[in-house]
């Protein structure tokens, strides 16, 4: 099992050296993060050229890049280049907004995970049942409806909760602008209770679109296991309908929902940006926008940069976990 980790890790590291390439390639291709500032009065040829070697953008695009992965290996991820704007480190407030939305997307992934799981197994195991069709309908219903329009829905909804509970006079619950920058004060309680109405909506409309995926995931998995002829050997032998389930058929039923959700935690940052957009967040979301607006190149960089690290590292989490769930892969 060790080997196998180690295998997978050093696939790892070409992944993200082409990964490194494509972004930087992509970044470049933006534009030119001086150009608005060059247009907004006429500059001499001096302060051109001083801003193009101040932002190193006088150098050749290998010279960059080069420049660019050195300096990130080793910590240092850029700096702002607009002016204006510049000479900010980018590493710093992109890990503070990467914490808010990682704590966002690992809450809703988690929920969604177990609520998908469960509904997908009992609709597998009850097929054609009653809880089958209502959970197929609500699953459907779930997933045919765009992020944007829960997120909406729900903060509509919390803004009127927050209304009736003022009517009633008690304190308002739902917080629909995001969590502030520093946190909330108070004591621990008044802390719990501001940060679960602060993530209790954005994270109910990223469980949303997950939990319908992975429920009609794990039930076509399930089904497909359960009909399998090893499954149905240990049936003929006797053995109790909930060992067979649970010993024999649930831990391969597993491997593509693993997949699944290892690939749709790193696509969260994108739901993220709609999600954070909506109800405010200074998550990933709001941090990328603003970067694509101000042609920041680092900060495009490393965002994608990081997003890319974030993706290979939990795909080589679900290669682990298939090589526990399935002990034939690590010999493969």
């Amino acid at each position: 099992m060790f080997r196998y980790a180690i295998r997978r890790v050093l696939i790892s590291i070409p992944l993200l050296i082409v990964a490194s390439f494509l972004c930087f390639g992509l970044t470049t291709a933006m534009g030119d993060p001086l150009g608005e500032w060059k247009l907004q009065k006429p500059r001499t040829e001096a302060e051109i050229a001083a801003a193009y070697e101040l932002t190193g953008y006088n150098k050749p695009v290998v010279e960059r890049y080069t420049d660019w992965a050195g300096d990130f290996v080793t910590g240092d991820w850029g700096q702002t280049v607009v002016p204006g704007n510049a000479g900010k480190p980018v590493k710093e407030t992109l890990l503070k907004a990467f914490g808010v939305t990682l704590r966002l997307i690992l809450a809703a992934e988690l929920i969604a995970l177990a609520l998908g799981i469960a509904v997908g197994v009992i609709g597998a195991v009850k097929q054609y049942s009653v809880f089958d069709y209502t959970a197929t309908g609500i699953s459907f219903a779930m997933f045919s409806m765009p992020l944007f329009c829960v997120a909406l829905v729900l903060k509509a909804g919390g803004i009127e909760l927050n209304n009736w509970l003022e009517s009633l006079g008690l304190d308002r619950w739902i917080i629909t602008a995001g969590p502030p920058g520093d946190g909330f004060g108070g004591s621990f309680g008044e802390q719990v209770f501001q940060y679960s109405g602060a993530y209790l909506l954005p994270t109910i409309s990223l469980v949303v679109i997950q939990f319908a995926l992975y429920s009609r995931f794990q039930r076509a998995s399930m089904l497909d296991t359960l009909n399998a002829d090893y499954v149905r050997t240990a049936q003929a032998k006797g053995i109790s309908q909930a060992r067979t389930i649970f010993r024999h058929a649930f831990r391969n039923a597993l491997i593509p929902v693993i997949t699944m959700s290892s690939l749709n935690i790193g696509a969260g940052f994108g739901g993220a940006v709609i999600t954070e957009t909506v109800f405010g967040w200074s998550g990933m979301g709001n941090y990328i926008v603003k970067a694509i607006e101000k042609i920041e190149p680092y900060q495009v960089l490393g965002f994608m940069m990081l997003t890319a690290i974030f993706i290979v590292l939990f795909n080589l989490i679900a290669d682990i976990l298939y090589a526990f769930l399935d002990p034939r892969i690590r010999l493969d």
